[in-house]
């Protein structure tokens, strides 16, 4: 349920408005070297400070390290980090208002009502925090392959900026697209069918709130194309070709070329305009209108998260097979 991986396997908790939200790692090699420094771009991107359209909530996001590094070095031993929480407001939420869009009424009838409903509570974006810290470590075992994530597109539009200022003044939400591309990745790495490559990283990514579609090369645009144009030419030996339709991967395994692949980001469902609800003290449909603090455009804040989830299940793919893989870490010296 909160636990992904089999050999790099990562187990996240936590509320938004709780104590603090966390992860545990397992199957991390020991040897890696790790500072605060190492963690401080990713999560910084991941807040979106002095961004237009993101939340005015603002966490440190400083963390504490409760096991698996010692000396400046992980031990191989389960890691966990937390993250305190210390810039909420939970007045600003009911737990007799579910919000449309948002998880709070499969919550509460999942739970039968004894969910914390507070920002979310496990549902919340805040979790990502810790998912950035895990994808901070991914990166460096899958090190010298690369994963980079950009927004492309806000509302349908590359004019992001303007799209988000008309956003705001409407008191509204909008979606968005991001991109991600894994390059540096050797031929062979994924499995055909349930673990393959595609399969593995739809499963981590679809875990990032508001993600709602994926798709890998030239995705829903292939089913309008013929063979002749979508099979990409292979080059040489390597497996460069000369086109990147499939993205990267054919058979669930990667093959040589980059990984590339696009995810859509839904609207915050948290808005200022008024909305219909059904109030579950009084069985009434209400009228909502949130006064919170949230996001006007969570695709702003993804790419960081999308980086991190895809650098896990890399680090958990060469984790199976590290003898084959001569850039795969070491164990660290006695």
């Amino acid at each position: 349920m909160n636990t992904f991986g089999r050999f790099f396997k990562l187990s996240i908790f936590g509320e938004s408005h709780g104590d603090c939200v966390g992860i545990t790692l397992d199957g991390c090699p020991p040897g890696i070297e790790l500072s605060e420094l190492d963690f401080e771009c990713d999560l910084t991107r991941r807040k979106g400070l002095n961004i237009k359209g993101t939340t005015p909530r603002k966490e440190e996001d400083s963390f504490e390290v409760l096991s698996g590094i010692f000396n400046g070095k992980t031990t191989g031993t389960p890691l966990t980090l937390i993250f305190k929480n210390k810039d909420v407001r939970s007045s600003d939420y009911s737990p007799d208002i579910p919000r449309p869009g948002h998880a709070d009424f499969v919550a509460f009838k999942k739970f039968n009502g004894f969910q914390d409903y507070r920002g979310g509570g496990h549902f919340s974006g805040r979790l990502t925090a810790p998912l950035v810290a895990a994808g901070v470590i991914a990166k460096k075992i899958i090190s010298p392959v690369n994963v980079t994530a950009i927004v492309t597109e806000v509302g349908g539009s590359t004019k992001i900026n303007e799209v988000i200022e008309e956003t705001l003044s409407l008191g509204d939400s909008i979606g968005g697209i991001v991109e991600c591309v894994v390059s540096g990745l050797p031929i062979g790495i994924g499995e055909p069918f349930f673990d393959s490559l595609e399969s593995l990283i739809a499963h981590a990514v679809f875990s990032i709130p508001a993600i709602k579609g994926i798709e890998f090369g030239k995705g829903f645009e292939a089913s309008r194309m013929k063979g002749s144009e979508f099979n990409d030419p292979i080059l040489d030996e390597s497996g460069r070709t000369s086109t990147n339709n499939a993205g990267g991967i054919n058979g669930g395994i990667s093959n040589g070329n980059d990984i590339v692949f696009r995810v859509a980001v839904k609207p915050p469902s948290s808005i200022k305009k008024e909305q219909k609800t059904l109030s579950l003290k009084s069985g009434e449909i209400s009228t909502l209108k949130i006064d919170g603090r949230h996001d006007a455009c969570l695709a702003l804040r993804v790419p960081p998260v999308l980086e991190a989830v895809t650098a896990c299940v890399l680090a958990d793919l060469v984790s199976m097979v590290p003898g084959n893989l001569p850039w795969f870490p070491a164990p660290a010296p006695r």
